[in-house]
């Protein structure tokens, strides 16, 4: 393992606290800009593990910046709260080469209450779902499909709850995201999932992922009534990447993604279980898969990447 770890942000009272997640933070930069921070924080299961994963927060960072960059190009309508990887001035100097790559300036917008999950393969909860009633989210699948098939009829919209930390997130109909959040916002967010999800599985294809599934988050701007992506997007945390040349029908794949961590927690009877001390086995092949992932999505060695330097 290599690089510094952070776990805990600690801004030095130049920026005020706004939220903890489970993995990033948030702070205030001014009435219209927060600075989100990615930590090293890593979770399975709904639990923050006790160890984090070294450089995973610029990693997950520099994935959802390229993502921003290929899918606006790909969909020019499309709206992002991204801003700049530039620190806020008000951080103190000593402070911001731990912070540089892993932080990112966004607009702040009222998130909606659900998260937006598409799938393109069925695998994980859904296969799970799928073996036991024949439906996945309350959607009725076709019948006879075997584990890592693509879906039939294409990628399927499945939102869930979001819920607050601590919480699980619930997987629902998208008959009742729109309970939530209004018919006409859910059939939007709908709309766009699906397109952003066919650009970015024929992009990440084409440089040997399969995106088996993946969460996105958005957000509404007011004064347009636009929606906006936010968040993270199409990382190894919020999607199942897949090796395209190690891919079989009928079988669960090896992935890119987290997916060894929730093994090895069921293997070893810690699943949901607090506090969690890693392994340096686990956190080291955890680190590996996010740097591959990183590298060919976006072309880049992560060596030559960095910048070491505090801007």
């Amino acid at each position: 393992m290599t690089g510094n770890v952070l776990t805990q942000t600690d801004l030095e009272d130049s920026l005020p606290l706004v939220a903890r997640g489970k993995v990033r933070d948030l702070y205030q930069v001014d009435d219209e800009t927060l600075l989100l921070v990615t930590t090293d924080r890593i979770s399975a299961y709904d639990v923050i593990m006790g160890r984090g994963i070294p450089n995973k927060g610029a990693l997950l960072s520099l994935i959802t910046v390229h993502w921003f960059e290929v899918l606006s190009a790909a969909i020019p309508s499309l709206r992002t709260h991204f801003i700049t990887l530039d620190l806020p001035e008000q951080i103190p100097v000593k402070v911001r080469p731990q912070y540089q790559n892993r932080s990112m300036q966004v607009r702040k917008l009222e998130v909606f209450k659900i998260e937006a999950i598409v799938r393109g393969y069925i695998t994980g909860s859904a296969w799970s779902s799928y073996k036991k009633d024949g439906t996945v989210c309350g959607i009725q699948i076709q019948p006879g499909l075997k584990e890592s098939q693509p879906f039939p009829q294409g990628p399927i919209y499945t939102p869930s709850t979001k819920a607050d930390l601590g919480a699980h997130d619930e997987n629902i109909h998208p008959n009742k995201a729109k309970e939530i959040i209004g018919a006409s916002y859910a059939d939007r967010i709908e709309e766009l999932a699906l397109s952003l999800y066919e650009h970015a599985a024929a992009y990440a294809y084409e440089r040997g992922i399969i995106i088996a599934d993946t969460k996105f988050e958005f957000g509404l701007d007011k004064e347009t009534d636009d929606v906006v992506l936010i968040d993270e997007v199409l990382t190894p945390d919020s999607s199942r990447f897949w090796p395209v040349d190690l891919y079989k029908i009928g079988e669960s794949p090896p992935s890119f993604d987290k997916q060894h961590l929730r093994d090895w927690l069921t293997n070893q009877g810690l699943k949901g279980k607090e506090g969690v001390e890693l392994s340096d086995e686990v956190i080291a092949k955890t680190e590996k898969m996010y740097r591959e992932a990183f590298e060919r999505l976006t072309g880049r060695e992560w060596s030559e990447t960095l910048v070491k330097k505090a801007i």
